[in-house]
């Protein structure tokens, strides 16, 4: 079986992606690579496939037609992984927000016991930088809310920084997960509380984008917001 795996999805991330790229792979850790493009129209799938030519058994990347959401792009990820018999999955943004040297950490946990590792915001030892006080504060209500709602103990409940077992995706009903954005980490963690897996916080330090331009929206925050009520109701 192969080991890790970490997903990235990307849409114009050509001022990141190779950086990334080559930080990932100068860890100790093995991991390999998968770059799920949504049809990028910068250039960022031909930098992918250049350097898949050094990297020809570690860098693989899926192409899709266009910009088709976060939630797509990770589940295309892990059900291409599945197939190829990876055992950890870790999910990843391209433009540094996660810092590569805490993938380490993540899969660590998950080597100890943990079946989900989330990296934590607003954990003991998490934090934020270069956020503004409206933007933390909104982040921290928006997390206190599915709490609420969802009956749930986990303090980042929007992070995007995760690393999984393979049985947790296994179990999962993909076919329930129809969120694209924050809704989609949220319903990601809820379900693998559902189905009784261990869930670990790590502390992380997020920090906001240097380059490129964040893909977030209005239709994806109201999506978090409403979406967490017909969460309670799926078969997941």
């Amino acid at each position: 079986m192969l080991k890790n795996l970490v997903i990235i999805p990307t849409y114009n991330e050509k001022e990141n992606i190779e950086k990334m790229i080559r930080k990932v792979f100068s860890l100790e850790e093995k991991f390999h690579l998968l770059i799920v493009d949504d049809g990028s129209p910068d250039g960022t799938a031909a930098i992918v496939k250049e350097l898949q030519q050094e990297f020809p058994e570690r860098l693989h990347i899926e192409e899709r037609a266009g910009k088709l959401g976060l939630g797509t792009a990770y589940l295309h990820g892990f059900n291409w992984g599945l197939a190829r018999d990876y055992e950890y999955f870790i999910e990843m943004d391209a433009d540094f927000s996660h810092n590569p040297d805490d993938l380490e950490r993540l899969l660590a946990a998950c080597k100890k016991g943990a079946d989900l590792a989330i990296g934590s915001r607003y954990v003991k030892g998490g934090k934020v930088a270069n956020w503004d006080k409206k933007r933390l504060l909104l982040s921290y209500f928006a997390s206190w809310y599915v709490r609420t709602i969802l009956w749930i103990k986990i303090k980042d409940t929007t992070a995007g920084f995760k690393c999984y077992h393979r049985s947790v995706l296994e179990k999962i009903n993909f076919d329930a997960v129809t969120f694209k954005g924050y809704a989609f980490q949220i319903c990601m963690k809820y379900a693998a509380l559902k189905h009784g897996f261990k869930v670990v916080e790590v502390p992380i330090t997020f920090i906001d984008r240097e380059f490129g331009t964040s893909k977030m929206s209005t239709g994806i925050f109201k999506e978090a917001i409403f979406g967490v009520w017909k969460m309670r109701g799926l078969k997941l």
